[in-house]
């Protein structure tokens, strides 16, 4: 999430449009908008925008606008544009077709781009952009981020899966191709 929102704040600099998308509306607001690592809580005073909820919009301080969607709903995507998008959770996002919505609309500026931060899931949305060569991937892992948990998430939750197929999507950032069970 902090990734994110970071990239937002950098982005709004030289982007007037760049658009965020979380998993369902609650998700945009609690966690990219107003969370601990989201938008709001990561930009200074001087670069914070003003979130307007029933507009479901941020006007940043120097013009930019982001507006806010939900993958719940990928048919409020078309027609609309981005220069820059951020999707966020995709791997849980119920509705894949709001992936290709979103694409339709990456099509303002020089170089639109988007990033997308989530737990990686095997599923198409994922693999087919884990396989895409334009696609730049960076994978960080519960351990890398050690110094911003509470030690007893470690000697709980970490602990008990560590080693595990779960354990191993959720904490290190691995895709599971492989099926369960099989032989070859």
């Amino acid at each position: 999430t902090r990734t994110g929102a970071e990239t937002v704040r950098e982005w709004v600099k030289t982007c007037e449009m760049v658009n965020l998308i979380g998993a369902t509306v609650d998700d945009a607001r609690d966690i990219m908008i107003e969370g601990e690592s989201g938008i709001l809580a990561i930009c200074p005073d001087d670069e914070r925008p003003i979130y307007r909820k029933n507009e479901s919009k941020l006007l940043w301080p120097n013009g930019a606008v982001s507006l806010v969607f939900t993958a719940d709903a990928p048919e409020r995507l078309r027609g609309k544009q981005h220069m820059r998008l951020w999707a966020d959770e995709m791997a849980s996002w119920r509705y894949g077709e709001a992936w290709d919505q979103a694409k339709f609309g990456l099509r303002l500026g020089a170089h639109p781009r988007a990033v997308i931060t989530t737990t990686p899931r095997p599923v198409k949305n994922i693999t087919d952009l884990v396989k895409d060569r334009a696609t730049v991937v960076t994978r960080g892992t519960t351990y890398d981020n050690r110094a911003n948990l509470a030690a007893t998430f470690f000697d709980e939750i970490v602990k008990r899966y560590e080693g595990t197929r779960l354990g191993r999507q959720e904490l290190n950032a691995e895709i599971l191709l492989d099926v369960l069970g099989a032989l070859w």
